[in-house]
C-alpha cells in the first residue's frame, strides 16, 4: 500500500466508497468520469504501479481481476451484448491514477480505440 493513492486509500477502507465487488484480492468501483453507460473498474488491492510492472507471479490475481470483470458485467447486465476489458498504460496510454486497474466498459456498441 502507498500512502498518497487513492486505490491503496480505497482498498485499506482509509477513503469509503461504494464497492460493486469487494474480496481479499481486489474490489470494483464505478469509474467517476464514465466513458459508457456502463464503466467499472477492477482494481488490485496490492499496488502495482501499472501494467508495466505485472510479472509472471501476478498470473493468478490477473486472472481474478478479469473472473470478477466478467462476474460484475454479468450483474451490470452487458455480458450478453459485448463490453471492453482494459488496462491504460502510462500517461500517453491515458492512466491518470498509477495503480494496476483493469477498466471495463459497456452498454452500447463501442467503436474502433487508437
Amino acid at each position: 500500500m502507498t500512502a498518497d493513492c487513492l486505490f491503496c486509500r480505497m482498498a485499506s477502507g482509509e477513503m469509503p466508497v461504494e464497492k460493486l465487488h469487494d474480496d481479499e484480492l481486489c474490489f470494483s468501483i464505478r469509474d467517476i468520469n464514465p466513458r459508457a453507460p456502463v464503466h467499472f473498474m477492477v482494481v488490485p488491492r496490492e499496488h502495482i504501479p501499472s501494467v508495466r510492472e505485472v510479472r509472471d507471479e501476478h498470473g493468478p490475481l490477473l486472472a481474478r481481476l478479469v473472473s470478477v470483470a466478467n462476474q460484475v458485467a454479468d450483474a451490470e447486465g452487458v455480458s450478453q451484448r459485448g463490453y471492453r476489458l482494459a488496462f491504460n498504460c502510462g500517461d500517453d496510454g491515458g492512466q491518470t491514477i498509477h495503480h494496476l486497474h483493469l477498466h471495463v466498459l459497456g452498454g452500447r456498441r463501442l467503436g474502433a480505440e487508437g
